[in-house]
């Protein structure tokens, strides 16, 4: 595989140095959560091999009330990152093509590249509210064609698929015999999904998510990837044998215990982001040089300048003159008059400092 190390990666806040920062708008998650908030496992858990699948008190909360799913469907990966790329390595090879809803999470476009694949883009546009193509998806699809991947709640516009959506992408998938693979990482993040968890659907889905966006616990590497489809979860259980077995026995018992009171925190998480995104609207209705799809789920929104505006000042005058900091457009191979904002991360005071700092930035990068 030929590894090439993402633009998402090289300039994150944590590679350009969190001390550097003062207003992190950048962040795709929640506030990170502390280790004090959490039960701890008991001492005398004993450090070994996990059952290979993951802890089964887990996997079976994961798979919840959930019709079509139980534990047997779930398998914990390190983090959802972990999952994509069991996912892409099993299903593709060089000579094999897939479709890919673009802009898109960078792993989801990265690794099928480094496995040398044929990808297909069909690409989200501003002027139609982000909403999804499905007949544009159809036109795409190739007789070597494996895999359909989609985000939803979608990363970086904050659009989620509608129920007929969702519908209709299972019954392409389930015509052409294809994989859909959905990314859902941000399900439970600030908004409620009207729909179940998407694997519980079909047999051709494969659901992904983690505990990193929505709970705050990206430190732990626990994410999963869920599927009805037995003969598929054998290969990609395989897949994590090959590459590390089993997850850590002791961030599987914190994730567990954490998500037993998993409502609780939610509440607490969701009532912060829920407040932060009005001080967002309010921000985003005030601000001329803006414009923005108001996102439907998660915690980011993708919004463009309105004007003409020199990109590349704008981002220095931003991180240098005011020390704020937004995941540019190319983090998504989209133009940098695009810009991930994350609202779900910070306190509400930073928040609307970070936002007045790119108001300012952009009167200082407009020409003349």
């Amino acid at each position: 595989m030929n590894y090439k190390r993402m633009p998402i990666e090289i300039e994150s806040p944590e590679e350009t140095g969190y001390d550097t920062i003062e207003y992190n708008l950048a962040e795709s998650s929640v506030a990170d959560a502390l280790l004090s908030a959490i039960k701890l496992p008991d001492l005398s858990l004993k450090l070994a091999y996990t059952d290979h699948r993951g802890k089964k008190e887990l996997r079976q909360l994961i798979a919840g009330e959930n019709k079509n799913i139980t534990a047997d469907n779930v398998l914990l990966t390190c983090g959802a990152a972990g999952a994509l790329f069991i996912i892409n390595t099993s299903l593709l090879s060089a000579d094999d093509h897939l479709v890919v809803i673009r802009p898109n999470y960078a792993t989801n476009i990265e690794t099928p590249k480094a496995i040398g694949c044929a990808i297909s883009f069909v690409d989200l546009r501003f002027e139609r509210s982000w909403r999804i193509d499905i007949a544009a998806i159809e036109s795409a699809i190739q007789h070597n064609t494996k895999l359909i991947s989609i985000t939803t709640p979608h990363n970086p516009t904050g659009m989620m698929m509608q129920e007929n959506e969702i519908q209709q992408m299972i019954a392409l998938a389930e015509k052409y015999n294809i994989f859909l693979l959905v990314d859902e990482t941000y399900r439970n993040a600030c908004f409620p999904v009207p729909y179940p968890v998407t694997a519980a659907l079909s047999r051709k889905i494969i659901s992904v998510s983690s505990v990193s966006k929505a709970y705050g616990l990206p430190g732990l590497r626990i994410g999963w990837l869920i599927t009805q489809d037995e003969i598929l979860m054998e290969k990609l259980l395989a897949a994590k044998e090959m590459i590390h077995i089993t997850n850590s026995a002791l961030d599987e018992e914190i994730v567990c215990n954490f998500l037993l009171e998993g409502e609780k925190h939610l509440s607490i998480i969701n009532k912060k982001a829920t407040a932060n995104f009005e001080i967002l609207k309010q921000w985003l209705a005030a601000e001329p040089g803006i414009e923005c799809i108001l996102p439907e789920a998660g915690v980011v929104c993708f919004p463009r300048f309105t004007d003409e505006i020199n990109t590349t000042a704008f981002y220095k005058i931003l991180f240098e003159d005011y020390k704020t900091f937004v995941g540019p457009g190319h983090w998504f191979e989209m133009p940098d008059n695009y810009m991930r904002i994350g609202f779900g991360w910070i306190d509400a005071t930073t928040l609307a400092q970070g936002l007045e700092n790119i108001s300012r930035a952009i009167a200082g990068a407009k020409p003349g």
